[in-house]
Protein backbone atom coordinates (compact mmCIF):
# COMPACT_ATOMS: atom_id res chain seq x y z
CA UNK A 1 0.00 0.00 0.00
CA UNK A 2 0.93 3.72 -0.92
CA UNK A 3 0.67 6.18 1.96
CA UNK A 4 0.80 9.87 1.31
CA UNK A 5 1.39 11.20 5.35
CA UNK A 6 0.46 15.31 4.96
CA UNK A 7 0.89 17.32 7.65
CA UNK A 8 -1.54 20.72 7.13
CA UNK A 9 0.56 23.23 8.36
CA UNK A 10 3.33 25.08 5.90
CA UNK A 11 5.41 25.01 9.38
CA UNK A 12 8.75 23.79 9.10
CA UNK A 13 8.84 22.09 12.47
CA UNK A 14 5.11 20.72 12.02
CA UNK A 15 3.67 18.97 14.87
CA UNK A 16 0.89 17.57 12.31
CA UNK A 17 3.56 16.15 9.35
CA UNK A 18 5.19 14.66 12.89
CA UNK A 19 2.11 12.83 13.91
CA UNK A 20 0.53 12.35 9.91
CA UNK A 21 4.34 10.64 9.49
CA UNK A 22 4.14 8.55 12.96
CA UNK A 23 0.43 7.25 11.82
CA UNK A 24 1.88 6.11 8.44
CA UNK A 25 4.40 4.07 9.96
CA UNK A 26 1.87 2.52 11.38
CA UNK A 27 0.54 0.63 8.62
CA UNK A 28 2.24 -2.93 7.28
CA UNK A 29 3.42 -3.71 4.36
CA UNK A 30 3.18 -0.20 3.35
CA UNK A 31 5.41 2.80 1.42
CA UNK A 32 5.45 6.26 2.45
CA UNK A 33 5.50 9.54 0.89
CA UNK A 34 5.22 12.46 2.85
CA UNK A 35 4.31 15.77 1.66
CA UNK A 36 5.94 18.56 3.59
CA UNK A 37 4.34 21.94 2.78
CA UNK A 38 6.66 24.33 3.84
CA UNK A 39 8.70 23.59 0.70
CA UNK A 40 5.95 24.28 -1.49
CA UNK A 41 6.18 28.15 -2.95
CA UNK A 42 2.90 28.85 -4.56
CA UNK A 43 1.30 31.96 -4.51
CA UNK A 44 -1.94 33.07 -2.84
CA UNK A 45 -4.84 31.92 -4.44
CA UNK A 46 -7.26 34.43 -6.70
CA UNK A 47 -9.11 33.71 -9.81
CA UNK A 48 -7.48 36.36 -11.69
CA UNK A 49 -4.05 35.03 -11.03
CA UNK A 50 -5.34 31.74 -12.21
CA UNK A 51 -6.58 33.62 -15.86
CA UNK A 52 -2.72 34.55 -16.03
CA UNK A 53 -0.91 31.13 -15.02
CA UNK A 54 -3.61 28.64 -15.50
CA UNK A 55 -3.42 26.05 -12.55
CA UNK A 56 -0.28 26.17 -10.61
CA UNK A 57 2.55 23.67 -10.56
CA UNK A 58 2.60 22.88 -7.26
CA UNK A 59 -1.10 22.22 -7.30
CA UNK A 60 -0.63 19.77 -10.08
CA UNK A 61 1.92 18.08 -8.28
CA UNK A 62 0.02 17.28 -5.12
CA UNK A 63 -2.92 16.34 -6.72
CA UNK A 64 -0.56 13.35 -8.68
CA UNK A 65 0.74 12.75 -5.24
CA UNK A 66 -2.26 12.43 -4.48
CA UNK A 67 -3.58 10.28 -7.33
CA UNK A 68 -0.43 7.62 -6.93
CA UNK A 69 -1.52 6.91 -3.56
CA UNK A 70 -3.64 4.05 -1.82
CA UNK A 71 -4.33 5.60 1.07
CA UNK A 72 -3.92 9.54 2.64
CA UNK A 73 -3.11 9.77 6.03
CA UNK A 74 -3.16 13.86 7.25
CA UNK A 75 -2.87 15.64 10.24
CA UNK A 76 -4.67 19.31 10.23
CA UNK A 77 -3.00 22.58 11.63
CA UNK A 78 -5.60 24.78 13.49
CA UNK A 79 -5.51 28.30 13.54
CA UNK A 80 -7.81 30.04 15.11
CA UNK A 81 -10.13 27.31 14.51
CA UNK A 82 -9.50 26.75 10.77
CA UNK A 83 -7.68 25.07 8.40
CA UNK A 84 -3.51 27.00 8.35
CA UNK A 85 -3.84 29.26 5.42
CA UNK A 86 -0.50 27.59 3.93
CA UNK A 87 -2.49 24.30 3.37
CA UNK A 88 -5.78 26.12 2.49
CA UNK A 89 -4.35 27.77 0.01
CA UNK A 90 -2.91 24.58 -1.60
CA UNK A 91 -6.41 23.43 -1.48
CA UNK A 92 -7.89 25.77 -3.26
CA UNK A 93 -5.36 26.01 -5.82
CA UNK A 94 -6.17 21.80 -6.19
CA UNK A 95 -9.83 22.51 -6.56
CA UNK A 96 -9.50 24.49 -10.01
CA UNK A 97 -8.21 21.81 -11.67
CA UNK A 98 -10.95 20.61 -14.13
CA UNK A 99 -13.47 17.58 -13.67
CA UNK A 100 -11.15 16.51 -10.39
CA UNK A 101 -12.35 16.31 -6.39
CA UNK A 102 -9.44 17.45 -4.56
CA UNK A 103 -9.26 14.05 -2.92
CA UNK A 104 -10.04 11.52 -5.87
CA UNK A 105 -12.07 9.26 -3.82
CA UNK A 106 -9.09 8.07 -2.09
CA UNK A 107 -9.03 6.54 1.20
CA UNK A 108 -8.73 8.68 4.57
CA UNK A 109 -7.20 8.79 7.93
CA UNK A 110 -8.07 12.35 8.96
CA UNK A 111 -6.09 13.79 12.21
CA UNK A 112 -5.40 16.87 13.83
CA UNK A 113 -3.32 17.61 16.72
CA UNK A 114 -2.30 20.54 18.75
CA UNK A 115 -0.71 21.58 21.99
CA UNK A 116 -4.19 22.06 23.45
CA UNK A 117 -6.24 20.29 25.06
CA UNK A 118 -8.63 19.99 22.36
CA UNK A 119 -6.43 18.68 20.02
CA UNK A 120 -7.27 20.45 16.62
CA UNK A 121 -10.93 19.41 17.38
CA UNK A 122 -12.57 22.39 15.23
CA UNK A 123 -10.82 22.14 12.40
CA UNK A 124 -11.06 18.36 12.94
CA UNK A 125 -14.80 18.74 12.44
CA UNK A 126 -15.01 20.89 9.92
CA UNK A 127 -12.67 18.57 7.63
CA UNK A 128 -14.85 15.58 8.73
CA UNK A 129 -17.53 17.40 7.19
CA UNK A 130 -16.10 19.11 4.32
CA UNK A 131 -13.11 16.50 3.03
CA UNK A 132 -15.73 13.90 1.45
CA UNK A 133 -17.08 16.50 -0.60
CA UNK A 134 -13.97 17.14 -1.89
CA UNK A 135 -13.60 13.50 -2.36
CA UNK A 136 -12.24 12.12 0.21
CA UNK A 137 -13.51 8.29 1.64
CA UNK A 138 -13.47 8.79 5.54
CA UNK A 139 -11.70 6.17 7.05
CA UNK A 140 -10.79 7.20 10.18
CA UNK A 141 -10.43 10.44 12.71
CA UNK A 142 -8.23 11.14 15.25
CA UNK A 143 -7.42 13.52 17.13
CA UNK A 144 -4.24 14.13 19.64
CA UNK A 145 -4.44 16.50 22.70
CA UNK A 146 -1.40 18.40 24.41
CA UNK A 147 1.08 17.49 21.43
CA UNK A 148 4.16 18.07 23.65
CA UNK A 149 2.41 16.01 26.53
CA UNK A 150 1.76 13.03 24.71
CA UNK A 151 4.15 12.51 21.71
CA UNK A 152 7.92 12.30 21.71
CA UNK A 153 9.65 12.87 18.32
CA UNK A 154 11.37 9.55 18.54
CA UNK A 155 8.95 7.19 20.21
CA UNK A 156 5.83 8.80 18.65
CA UNK A 157 2.52 8.65 20.72
CA UNK A 158 3.77 8.23 24.25
CA UNK A 159 0.11 8.20 26.07
CA UNK A 160 -0.84 4.39 26.03
CA UNK A 161 -4.79 5.16 25.71
CA UNK A 162 -4.35 7.95 23.07
CA UNK A 163 -1.90 5.15 20.98
CA UNK A 164 -4.56 2.19 21.47
CA UNK A 165 -7.13 4.19 19.84
CA UNK A 166 -5.05 4.93 16.90
CA UNK A 167 -3.77 1.32 16.70
CA UNK A 168 -7.14 0.50 16.81
CA UNK A 169 -8.39 2.75 13.89
CA UNK A 170 -5.17 2.01 11.92
CA UNK A 171 -6.02 -2.26 12.54
CA UNK A 172 -9.42 -1.42 10.63
CA UNK A 173 -7.68 0.16 8.20
CA UNK A 174 -5.45 -2.22 7.40
CA UNK A 175 -8.10 -5.13 7.30
CA UNK A 176 -10.31 -3.13 4.96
Amino acid sequence: MHILAIGGSNSANSINRQLAQFAASLFDNSTVTIYNLSKIDIPLFSVQLESEINIHPAAIDFANEIDQADLIVISLAENNGSYNAGFKNLIDWTSRISDRKVWNNKSMLLMATSPGARGGATVLETAASYFPRMGADLKGIFSLPKFHETFDPIEGIVDQELLQTLSVIVEKINVN
